[in-house]
């Protein structure tokens, strides 16, 4: 029998009955839905945590990246309005996961089903994203951007096998997040947007962060954590705590 699941976009990582919410997230470029992994120990129990997995990498690795923010959201959304459209829903994108969640919640929004929240973390608001040069780079350099980031493991890192194997997918992510323009004339969401910054990023100016604030007429906060780009590695208890809106354990 051919297994038919992996070319889906959305793998769950909790497996609670009767979920009260469910939050889906979105990983930064190179990143899989493994990576929300350590989200698990943290949820209140009738929270439900989907993550995103794009193709080029975990159980969809043989098939090309999709090296377009809109496509991947497409791809995302229709799966949620499939499969998870009775439960209220959180979006968190990472990096590049913040702009294929935002672009997920105006295609649920056309649908009809708006998300509970945006939460978008580590990234220039849509109108800012474009115009970074950092996937023209040659390998040596490009990686080793990446790994000063933080975004490639340590154990990974020195492999020169595994990163010829690597890089057309995660170039491929970086240049789906740098040429990323939205659409003229697209009107606000009115969900909650919340904004989470981490502090010295070497990429996102944080002066940009409020102009998140845009994307939507409803209520809008930003946070400021310690951390860089991936700040997410720090008090991540606080930090989905912030994301769901409930008290940390």
């Amino acid at each position: 029998m051919v297994r038919t699941w992996e070319r889906r976009w959305l793998r769950p990582l909790t497996r609670g009955e009767r979920p009260g919410l469910s939050v889906v997230c979105f990983p930064h470029s190179g990143g899989s839905a493994g990576f929300f992994a350590e989200w698990v120990p943290a949820l209140p129990p009738a929270v439900r945590l989907l993550a995103v997995q794009y193709p080029g990498r975990g159980d969809r690795f043989r098939e090309p990246p999709a090296g377009d923010v809109r496509t991947m959201a497409a791809g995302v959304a229709a799966e949620l309005l499939e499969t998870a459209r009775q439960t209220p829903c959180v979006l968190f994108g990472h990096s590049l996961g913040a702009l294929v969640a935002y672009e997920t919640a105006l295609a649920l929004r056309e649908a009809g089903s708006q998300p509970l929240r945006l939460c978008v973390s580590s990234s220039p608001p849509p109108e800012l994203a474009a115009g970074g040069r950092t996937h023209l780079g040659p390998d040596e350099e490009f990686w080793t951007t990446l790994c000063e980031l933080g975004g490639i493991d340590p154990d990974i890192a020195g492999n020169t096998e595994l990163r010829s194997v690597l890089l057309p997918m995660l170039r491929s992510d970086v240049r789906a997040s740098e040429t990323y323009r939205p659409r003229p004339g697209t009107a606000p969401l009115s969900c909650a947007v919340r904004c989470y910054h981490g502090d010295g990023d070497p990429l996102v100016e944080e002066a940009t962060q409020p102009e998140w604030a845009r994307v939507t007429t409803g209520d809008f906060a930003l946070r400021v954590r310690p951390g860089g780009h991936f700040h997410l590695r720090h008090d991540l208890a606080g930090l989905i705590a912030d994301t769901v809106q409930v008290t940390p354990v």
